[in-house]
Formats: C-alpha cells, sequence, structure tokens
C-alpha cells in the first residue's frame, strides 16, 4: 500500500461497505480498484474540473458584475448538472436579499428582492455557512414553493459568497450561490459541497478582478480630469468654464452619453439655484434661476427624502437618477416638455456639498435610458462636479482681477488730479471740483470693495436693484474718459449722443457697471493708434433699455460671431456676454463705415 496514500479508516469503511453489498476484496484488490479509479474516473473529472474552473476565472472583467455572476451560474448548472442556479447579494441598507444572476436568463417568476431575515440567503449570509435543502416543499425558510414546484425543482444548495471591499469607506459584498436540483431527497455529497464552494470563491476572484480595474480606470479617468483642467489653467487667458466642459465632457462618454451637462449654484437664502455654466453653452441660458420649491430641486438642496428605488427615479442622498422623465413625479410639466423636445430619456442630478451643505448641483441628460449607476461612476461624476466647482471660482476669481483694472486706473487719475487741487489752494471753485473728485474716488473704491467681496464663496454681490440703465452709462463713460487720460490717449474724441432718461431694469448694479466698463475699455483699445471717436447712445425700444457703445474701427464678420459668443480674443467680451445673459438681456454687434457698435438690451423694469 506504500504507492498509494489513502486513510487507513477510509480503506476499512469502504472494505465493510462493499462487504454489505457482497463484494469481498483484499487490501491489495482494493488498491488496484482505487488506483484504476484514479487514471481511469477521477483524471479525467479533475480535469473536467479545472477546465470549468478556468472559464470562470476566464470570465471578462469588462463585463458589468450581474453578466460575471450569470456566467459563474451557467458554469456550476453545466458542472453539477443542476437545474437552475441564481445568486442573491446583501443590500444592508434595504436589508434585502438582491436577485443578482441568473441562469438559465431571468426567470419573470423570480423575486427581484426577498427578506434578509427568515430566509436561507439571509441565513447563508448571517452565518457564512452552506445551507442544503433536500425538499424544498417541506422547508419554511424557503417561500415561493409555486414556482419551484411549476418548475419541477426539489432540492437546493445555498453556498456563501464574499467579495472584499476595496477601500475604506466601503463594506465587503456578501451573498449567496444558490443551485437547484430536480431530484427530490437528493444528497449532496460533501466533494459536491466542496466544488460549489470553489466555484463561488472564483466567483469572488473574478469580480474583485472587476473591482480593480475599475477602481484603475477611475483613477486614471480622475487624472485626465485634472491634467485638462490643468492645461486650461496653464494658459494665458486663465479659465472658461465652457472650455473646462469642452475638454472634460469627453473623459466621461464611456460612462454616459452625454448631450447636455449644466452646474447649478444654489444662492445665500437658499430659496433659488443659479444656472452658472453649461454644455454646450449655446443650449443653456446662463444666469436663468429656478425655485428650491420645484420638487426635484427641494430634494436634492434640503436632502428631504424618501431614498430609495422608485417606478420612474432612483433618489439617494449622493445622486438622482430619472429614468423615465415623462412618468416622474419630481419634474414639472415645462422641464418635462423641453426632455421631451430634446429626447432625453435619462437625467441624473448630483448635489455637491459644502461644509456638508449642498451648495452646487450637477446635471446630466443623455438620450440613452440609464437604468442605473455603480459607486464607481458617481464618485466620478462627483469629482468631475467639485473639479467644475473649482473651475467656476477660479472663473469668477479671473473675471474679478480682469474687471479691477479699469476703476484702479480711474482711481489713481482722480487722486492725482486731487493732489494737484490740493496744492493749488482752496478757492470755491476748486473746492467744488474736490469735493466731485472724491465722491467719485469714494464710490470707485467702494465698488472695487465689492468686487473683492465677491471674490469669497459666499458670492455676494448686493441686492438686485431697480437701475436707471442711463445713469449707469453717463457714469461708466465718466470712468472710462479718466482711464483714456491715464493711458495718455490723447486722440480719442468722446461724444455723447441723445441719452434717454429713466431707463429702469432690474439687476445687481455691480454686473451692469461691469458690462458696461468691459465694452467701453474694448472699445477703446479697438480704437487705431492714429486716433478716432468713441461716443455713447441710450433709448428704450419694445419694452427694452437699449445702451449702444460706438468706436471707430471695424471689428471682421467672423470675430463678431465670436464675441457674441463670448468666445473674443479679450477677457472682457467674455465677463460681458456672460453677464448679459444673466440679466436676462441680450446684445448686438453692429458694423458701419469704419465703425463697430456694440449695441447692449436689459427688458425695461415693471413700476
Amino acid at each position: 500500500m506504500d504507492h498509494f496514500d489513502i486513510d487507513q479508516n477510509v480503506v476499512h469503511s469502504i472494505m465493510t461497505r462493499l462487504i454489505g453489498k457482497g463484494c469481498k476484496l483484499s487490501l491489495e484488490e482494493l488498491a488496484t480498484v482505487v488506483e484504476m479509479v484514479k487514471e481511469e474516473i477521477l483524471f479525467g473529472y479533475v480535469d473536467r474540473l479545472i477546465s470549468q474552473i478556468e472559464m470562470v476565472i476566464e470570465i471578462s472583467p469588462t463585463l458589468n458584475e450581474r453578466e460575471i455572476l450569470q456566467g459563474v451560474a451557467k458554469n456550476v448548472v453545466e458542472f453539477l448538472g443542476a437545474e437552475a442556479a441564481s445568486i442573491r447579494i446583501h443590500d444592508p441598507h434595504r436589508e434585502e436579499m438582491i436577485a443578482f444572476g441568473t441562469y438559465p436568463g431571468q426567470d419573470a417568476d423570480q423575486e427581484v428582492a426577498i427578506p434578509f431575515e427568515d430566509t436561507i440567503a439571509g441565513e447563508v449570509v448571517k452565518t457564512h455557512q452552506s445551507y442544503f435543502v433536500p425538499n424544498i416543499l417541506k422547508e419554511e425558510k424557503y417561500r415561493n414553493k409555486e414556482k419551484v414546484q411549476k418548475q419541477g425543482i426539489h432540492s437546493m444548495l445555498a453556498i456563501p459568497l464574499s467579495i472584499p471591499r476595496f477601500s475604506l469607506k466601503d463594506l465587503d459584498t456578501e451573498g449567496v450561490l444558490q443551485i437547484y436540483f430536480k431530484e427530490k431527497d437528493k444528497e449532496i455529497t460533501p466533494l459536491e459541497a466542496k466544488i460549489a464552494g470553489v466555484f463561488s470563491r472564483r466567483a469572488s476572484y473574478v469580480i474583485a478582478q472587476k473591482r480593480i480595474m475599475d477602481l484603475q480606470k477611475l483613477n486614471l479617468t480622475k487624472d485626465r480630469i485634472v491634467e485638462q483642467i490643468f492645461l486650461k489653467l496653464g494658459r494665458r487667458e486663465g479659465v472658461k468654464m465652457k472650455d473646462v466642459f469642452n475638454l472634460v465632457i469627453p473623459e466621461l462618454i464611456d460612462i454616459m452619453q452625454i448631450q447636455r451637462c449644466a452646474l447649478f449654484s444654489v444662492t445665500e437664502d437658499r430659496q433659488y439655484v443659479i444656472l452658472e455654466a453649461g454644455y454646450p453653452e449655446t443650449h443653456h441660458g446662463i444666469g436663468k434661476t429656478f425655485s428650491v420649491q420645484e420638487p426635484y430641486i427641494h430634494v436634492l438642496v434640503n436632502q428631504t427624502g424618501p431614498f430609495g428605488e422608485f417606478e420612474n427615479e432612483k433618489i439617494f442622498p449622493s445622486y438622482i437618477l430619472i429614468d423615465h422623465p415623462q412618468q416622474s413625479r419630481l419634474l414639472p410639466p415645462d422641464l418635462k416638455g423641453l426632455l421631451d423636445h430634446q429626447q432625453i430619456h435619462s437625467v441624473l442630478y448630483l448635489p455637491l456639498k459644502v461644509e456638508e451643505a449642498v451648495q452646487y448641483i450637477l446635471v446630466f441628460d443623455a438620450q440613452a435610458h440609464h437604468q442605473r449607476f455603480r459607486d464607481e461612476e458617481i464618485e466620478i461624476f462627483t469629482f468631475f462636479g467639485k473639479e467644475l466647482m473649482k473651475g467656476l471660482r477660479l472663473e469668477k476669481m479671473d473675471d474679478i482681477l480682469h474687471d479691477f483694472k479699469n476703476p484702479a486706473i480711474a482711481v489713481a487719475g482722480f487722486a492725482k488730479r486731487l493732489q494737484k487741487l490740493l496744492e493749488e489752494g482752496d478757492s470755491p471753485p476748486r473746492k467744488e471740483k474736490i469735493a466731485q473728485a472724491l465722491k467719485i474716488i469714494l464710490k470707485e473704491t467702494s465698488r472695487l470693495q465689492e468686487l473683492a467681496l465677491t471674490l469669497h464663496l459666499e458670492g455676494r454681490e448686493g441686492q438686485e436693484e431697480r437701475v436707471d440703465l442711463t445713469r449707469k452709462l453717463r457714469r461708466r463713460f465718466q470712468i472710462n474718459e479718466e482711464t483714456i487720460r491715464e493711458m495718455k490717449r490723447q486722440n480719442i474724441h468722446l461724444i455723447e449722443y441723445p441719452l434717454e432718461s429713466s431707463l429702469w431694469i432690474r439687476c445687481f448694479p455691480l454686473h451692469i457697471e461691469r458690462v458696461l466698463d468691459n465694452l467701453l475699455n474694448n472699445a477703446s483699445n479697438a480704437i487705431p493708434e492714429e486716433g478716432g471717436e468713441l461716443s455713447i447712445r441710450s433709448y428704450r425700444k419694445d419694452g427694452w433699455a437699449v445702451a449702444e457703445i460706438t468706436n471707430t474701427g471695424q471689428i471682421p464678420a467672423e470675430d463678431r460671431e465670436r464675441s457674441l459668443l463670448g468666445d473674443g480674443r479679450g477677457r472682457g467680451i467674455h465677463i460681458a456676454t456672460r453677464l448679459v445673459k444673466r440679466m436676462g438681456g441680450k446684445m448686438e454687434i453692429e458694423a458701419g463705415e469704419n465703425l463697430t457698435t456694440f449695441r447692449v438690451m436689459f427688458p425695461l423694469a415693471k413700476e
């Protein structure tokens, strides 16, 4: 017996059983039989087992987890000669066991979720022990007996399945592999149970491999997002959100076929959200406000719930997925109409928090039907949203720093004039000029302070007011005149054409001042070196308050189109177009004979 390593107790057990069946063999004869079984039968069995396990290991990790587990179930059924196999995963939040891969096929009668407590699947997850049911019809913990009876299934083996976590914030994934047989009162041999356990562990291996690849892909995508944003930061013109969207959106296409994307900010009083940036920008009304009372915005901003998977939407603290927009209870009729017109079938909303409060909302619209997103995909979208928040902040900072220039130059000019007046004495005419200069310096330094305050995260820009467009235009023209003087442009002739009084509009005063400053500054810079004219005019037309700024010099037709889209060469036109949109206005460019006119129009405010 030296050539054959077998437990003596097993040998005597086999001999006893053979004798009971009328077969008497010596130890040498038994050893010969065992050797023949090893060579002739066991080799083929083990070879088939190895091949089947290799087929499991070779399941492509590029498939989704449900498809991978369905492939595992298929291999188990084929090797063990079972009738069917299914896998259920424990959802600790809902305390349910979720169907997550079935072979053959997805049975229409299969329950998507069963309770965790007082079920076979739940018992296996709790104990981490296999559970064998020789007769399902007699098993109290098996509930849907009618279904298995109809299929002619009578026995079942349930094996624990465990997938390790891959980050500190995750939990291990626990589940059960359930194998169904037609035999009634079937006996499961220790070998069959052990083999089923091997298949379960190989399933964990394939899922783990997939998750590692997903993590690598997630980190690579994050790196590409950051790389694209830093690439943009390295350019002299600074950050423009439209460029950030255009650079980064292609990196997300593998996850979601995105038709539109938008970033909203929550106002300080948390009563409204403002559309800050969009992709493509021409499809969005930058600056539009929406009430937090809209159901979908209310749930996002205030995180009220209820959370879970519903018929037409999935609502969780980290995201809302509207997978049937036209039937969703969260969306208002006008938004449903817009989505229907755009043929949008999935909308993903991500709340973005700052200091535990939702301050921004990122929205993706897709024509594809998305039923769910994995945690890793939501993490990518959230990471992208947080990078957009940084980009938006940087864009505003670049805009503010750009808009410091004109008032700062003007203040320096008025301060020099004030110093000269003080040196000349204090006669009554000089006192009046001193007072005027001081008044302008005070107003402009106050404005510089307002600009500086908008750099804070709160972004306070004052309160909306009724503002006389003509009065603002005249004052900014005066400030620009001082800037021209400081820049030694003596050959620019300034003209005030008719200015209609009481052109009341509603806006943030700081916004209209920044628009006019940038347009006046651009117009001054566009005048040729040999000199020319700079003029202003204002009037009302068809319910609009209109301000015109005209300068000597012409702008090519292609540059006119780019300027109206906010793509002009300088940053000033980008700032002006964005703020005009935010105020609900519009802008036109008209070319005359060696003249260019920028025309901005805003809705006249109601009394």
